[in-house]
């Protein structure tokens, strides 16, 4: 793996970038940002993956068919309303795009629509036409923009890193929302991701099909998977490399540095789950291969009965090793290991399938971290994988009771 460091600016830390971020009243009764606006100053090769709900918002449909070339130079996107299953959705959505387009002189085409919020109203783009003016692009404009697109978030998530490409050195950086509706088949979330690194747009379709399998996919937060899953990745190729067009020793490097943002964002995703108040990481290590150890991490991070435990901060591991065995994985639960870890420690709660005694008040103490590993050991082989969750509690329930008010 090619040297990456780690460095600011999320989608500004590329050259030739700019972001910015305003409020214009998509949604009357809210006070935050609700339009962000990205930019390259010269046309990108991109590609994107979306949502697999056979409901599909209308931004997600057009910017389907805007990639067809291959070719992206910005990205606008609002939060309050989803533009989902909406009476004017496709006008909507083309129209936010030429509003974009006017804006910075470039054809609509090039403009990358997204939304989120409340499925089946419409967005009155209206409110964005008169104020887009307002919308300064700056090159520190990353988080303005990230806070815009914030629905039940409740902390930005954004991340940049430098690498080393054809001997020049590359920007990539990214910022993202999601909270709830969190499930694999993309993860459901909005995701912008940029670098200066030149590579062609058939490479970033590969390499962003192949990061985010072990990334967004092995995310979930509530089972649900929305209309208007979106990630795009925007190359410039400002950074000055000979342009990637074929799996050499450029290709890895940015492929690598393209899974880093992208498993940097699933977790702050996973950790910012509505109403959480831990991370959930399950760490399958020793199954048969890497499909069996992802059923497996999968399944135990998917359990409501297990997320329920962790927000009690009780170490019933049983729950964990019940998931194993629904999974559909091949493996011998009398062969199976479970520990519970954090940063207050480690203990062992399941050896070969059985319970052991251990300290309930340590066990109180390393679940009741803000960050909790399930570790689950197995010997068949190589397979080896971790799933990103988070802790189910009573805010859930009570965020998701309100959301439309």
């Amino acid at each position: 793996m090619a040297v990456m460091k780690k460095i600011d600016g999320g989608v500004c830390a590329a050259t030739g970038f700019t972001a910015g971020g305003i409020r214009c009243g998509i949604r009357p009764n809210q006070t935050k940002k609700d339009l962000a606006l990205i930019f390259s100053e010269v046309p990108c090769q991109a590609a994107g993956v979306f949502t697999k709900n056979r409901v599909k918002a209308d931004p997600v449909q057009l910017d389907q068919e805007n990639l067809r070339d291959g070719i992206a130079q910005a990205v606008i996107a609002n939060s309050g309303i989803a533009n989902a299953c909406a009476p004017h959705g496709r006008q909507a959505a083309v129209r936010m795009g030429q509003i974009a387009a006017e804006r910075l002189g470039i054809p609509a085409e090039n403009v990358m629509v997204c939304s989120t919020g409340i499925i089946g109203q419409d967005l009155d783009t209206d409110v964005i036409a008169s104020q887009i003016g307002t919308l300064v692009l700056r090159r520190d404009g990353a988080l303005e923009a990230e806070e815009a697109i914030m629905t039940t978030d409740t902390r930005p998530k954004m991340t940049a890193y430098s690498f080393t490409a054809g001997g020049k050195t590359c920007r990539i950086g990214g910022i993202c929302k999601g909270a709830g509706m969190i499930h694999p088949n993309m993860g459901t979330m909005l995701c912008f991701i940029t670098t200066d690194c030149a590579v062609s747009s058939a490479m970033i379709r590969k390499a962003l099909q192949e990061d985010v399998r072990v990334t967004f996919n092995r995310v979930s937060v509530d089972g649900d998977t929305s209309t208007n899953d979106t990630c795009l990745v925007l190359a410039n190729g400002l950074a000055g490399n000979a342009v990637i067009t074929e799996e050499d020793a450029d290709y890895a490097a940015f492929r690598d540095a393209l899974r880093q943002v992208m498993q940097d964002l699933a977790v702050m995703v996973a950790a910012d789950g509505e109403g959480a108040t831990r991370l959930l990481t399950v760490h399958v290590q020793g199954a048969k291969d890497e499909e069996t150890a992802e059923k497996l991490a999968s399944a135990v991070c998917q359990s409501t009965l297990t997320k329920a435990a962790m927000f009690g901060a009780d170490a019933n591991w049983g729950r964990v090793l019940c998931a194993c065995g629904y999974s559909g994985a091949e493996f011998d639960p009398q062969k199976a290991d479970i520990a519970f870890r954090s940063a207050a420690g480690e203990i062992a709660v399941c050896a070969h399938g059985q319970g052991l005694a251990f300290d309930e008040d340590l066990a109180r103490k390393i679940l009741s971290q803000d960050a909790v590993v399930i570790e689950i050991r197995l010997p068949d082989g190589g397979g080896d994988v971790c799933c990103w969750g988070c802790d189910l509690t009573y805010d859930y329930v009570k965020i998701n009771g309100e959301y439309r008010s």
